[in-house]
């Protein structure tokens, strides 16, 4: 792509807005800028398009969304009239121009004919993902970059499951994207083809998750004497997140200055739940009320980060992986005590989520799958087994502080479920003269401790995909026998679908392919590294085994200094 003759064309075509022709013309003497915009097209993959806010197209704007939304509309149009009458439900969260982006969307459906139904204020995925199957449409756009930081936005597109799309249907998607040359060629709508989405909708929701409850005896017990912080942290989660807790009749103080929908998150570094920095506001808050617990979500409310109270009565900030944990071992021996848990029952995370789910699961007599990184893939198993009835799915979670339990509500990561039963889960502990950090360290003296760090290196350009790749493709070429402390029992090429012993021998991996190598070692620790598919990071996943915390940092600090120089 010639990027500065694209730029001129862009700068000059007078269909551009004022206010791109000015962001334009205020990069003209900067080459690198005017490359990154405009020397490569923003790629559009099976989790959507992600980008900067900003005008190019490299860049998320409203000529990208456009052009997006047109490829789609062309797919929906070849599936036949019919599929144009369901339509496609359009919502967004509280990101830069993200309500501009989803009115353009809408737009766009409306020009070519099929029904788009639009929500009227800002709601997370977990609820477009249910509004999908709930109006029955053929597809579903949720505008977000979920928890990146505020200079991004995105582009998710969901199938008629209320699963991300698969892989197959974004193929045929992105080949009619790639049909649009002129990005000012796409026309908007307007009139009866655009309705709001039914209130009916959001009330289904609620009581489709309440059918979720394990611990309703519990719950009324302490429930009103429990005291949770919750923060939305700027975002889409505020009103379902309270309202479904106060269904529950849950007490919830939410962070004052942490409800408005910030397009900026001032008040947060990253909108993103994971890091404790995130939580610290509710932390503070907390302490000053003597809370029990304290949860955060990110932007479109998929992903939940929780702060409990270790045994010294101060807060810590919880891991996915340890949330997950503790969900799964709740889930299970829940269903187990009231006798529900079923023969064929299933759970499915991806492959580089904690090791220790396997214990968890193998002691219930669960089994567990693993999937590629991308909660879709979780979604696609859900699917799977509702076609196939060979299982009953239970949990599906990722370290990314991504949770779903059952099929009720949302088929994508849900942080309003995931608030509920985490809630509910204190309540239980709590019932039983017991907390969740107490439970956390029993669960790691029943299986054994588990170490679980995430290492992210940052990348810069429009090569960074490239670059990051590039690494991991490097991996699979160097011979691997230990790295430090602990042998290498196996190496998994995902890209390839092998895994290869360490005596030579290989297996088929029957899991769908991507780019990623992780290693096996020979206690069961792990080490696995991935580009990231949303952000400009090259991810680094530790999992190390050991007979307690101490030991495990320890040996961490070996293994991450060994395979850092083995990268090198």
């Amino acid at each position: 792509m010639d990027y500065k003759k694209e730029y001129e064309s862009w700068l000059n075509n007078p269909a551009l807005n004022q206010e791109g022709k000015e962001e334009l013309a205020s990069v003209r003497d900067d080459e690198k800028a005017i490359e990154y915009r405009f020397g490569a097209e923003l790629e559009f993959g099976t989790a959507g398009m992600r980008g900067i806010i900003g005008y190019g197209t490299n860049m998320m704007n409203v000529y990208t969304v456009r052009r997006a939304t047109q490829g789609l509309a062309e797919y929906i149009k070849s599936l036949g009239a019919a599929a144009m009458k369901r339509g496609v439900v359009i919502s967004y969260d509280t990101r830069r121009k993200s309500d501009e982006f989803a009115r353009a969307s809408a737009g766009v459906l409306a020009a070519n004919g099929i029904v788009a139904y639009l929500f009227g204020d800002v709601h997370p995925v977990p609820m477009l993902s249910y509004a999908v199957r709930k109006l029955g449409t053929v597809a579903g756009i949720m505008i977000t970059a979920s928890h990146n930081p505020k200079e991004y936005n995105g582009y998710k597109v969901y199938g008629e499951d209320g699963a991300q799309m698969s892989p197959e249907a974004t193929e045929i998607v992105v080949g009619f994207i790639e049909k649009i040359t002129d990005y000012f060629s796409v026309k908007e709508a307007g009139g009866s083809l655009i309705k709001k989405v039914p209130s009916s909708v959001d009330k289904s929701y609620y009581k489709k998750l309440t059918k979720l409850t394990l611990s309703p005896e519990a719950v009324k017990k302490v429930g009103k004497d429990l005291k949770l912080v919750y923060t939305p942290v700027h975002g889409s989660g505020f009103v379902p997140v309270t309202t479904i807790l106060k269904k529950l009749k849950i007490n919830v103080t939410v962070v004052p200055e942490q409800v408005k929908k910030d397009t900026e998150f001032s008040t947060v570094e990253v909108p993103n739940p994971e890091f404790k920095e995130t939580l610290s506001k509710g932390i503070a808050l907390a302490q000053k009320i003597n809370a029990d617990v304290v949860f955060g979500t990110d932007p479109d409310s998929d992903r939940l980060g929780v702060a409990v109270k270790d045994s010294k009565g101060e807060f810590v900030a919880l891991s996915g992986n340890q949330v997950g944990i503790l969900l799964l071992d709740y889930i299970l021996t829940r269903l187990k005590e009231d006798g529900k848990l079923p023969a064929n029952g299933v759970v499915v995370k991806s492959f580089v989520t904690t090791g220790m789910a396997k214990a968890i699961c193998d002691d219930f007599g669960v089994e567990l799958v693993d999937v590629p990184v991308g909660f879709k893939f979780i979604g696609e198993k859900i699917k799977e087994y509702e076609a196939d009835h060979s299982h009953t799915y239970l949990f599906g979670f990722e370290e990314s502080c991504g949770y779903l339990r059952g099929t009720e509500g949302s088929r994508d990561k849900d942080a309003v479920v995931a608030s509920m039963l985490c809630a509910e889960m204190v309540c239980y502990y709590t019932y039983k003269k017991q907390s969740v950090y107490g439970r956390l360290m029993d669960i790691y003296a029943h299986y054994g401790y588990v170490l679980d760090r995430n290492v992210s290196i940052k990348y810069s350009g429009l090569n960074a995909m490239k670059e990051m790749n590039a690494v991991v493709d490097a991996c699979k070429t160097k011979k691997a026998d230990k790295f430090d402390i602990y042998n290498v029992v196996a190496v998994r090429d995902y890209s390839a679908s092998v895994r290869r012993l360490a005596d030579g021998t290989e297996e088929t991996l029957n899991i769908p392919k991507t780019n990623a190598v992780y290693y096996e070692l020979e206690n069961g620790s792990f080490i696995c590294v991935r580009p990231s598919g949303t952000e400009p990071k090259l991810k680094i996943y530790y999992s190390v085994r050991a007979k307690d915390e101490e030991a495990a940092e320890k040996a961490y600090d070996k293994m991450k200094t060994a395979f850092e120089a083995f990268l090198k």
